[in-house]
């Protein structure tokens, strides 16, 4: 006699558990989901560096840029100064990464 095999190698119950901790998260933190992702990634560190006045590196295109945030304008752009330039515009759109100091 020939036994009927499943071919899903994970159990029904695994299945069913996976599906009850994520709705479980979703209800418990229903606001992580909803307006922080459409956030820019890097607005915590832009918000610290213009209220404390500490220094940030911005990486874009291969290249450094070292300075202060003076004012973030919108979403997409965000203005810095250093030693060297009083005045340097940065589109956000075009940032690798940004490090604090």
């Amino acid at each position: 006699m020939l036994k009927k095999t499943s071919l899903n190698p994970i159990p029904r119950r695994s299945l069913l558990g996976g599906a009850a901790a994520v709705a479980a998260t979703v209800a418990i933190a229903p606001g992580a989901f909803s307006q922080e992702t459409s956030m820019h990634p890097f607005t915590e560190l832009l918000q610290a560096s213009q209220a404390d006045k500490k220094g940030l590196v911005f990486y874009v295109g291969g290249q450094t840029v070292a300075g202060v945030v003076m004012k973030i304008t919108g979403d997409d752009v965000v203005e810095v100064r250093n030693q060297t330039h009083s005045r340097i515009v940065i589109r956000l759109d075009r940032v690798d990464a940004v490090a604090m100091n």
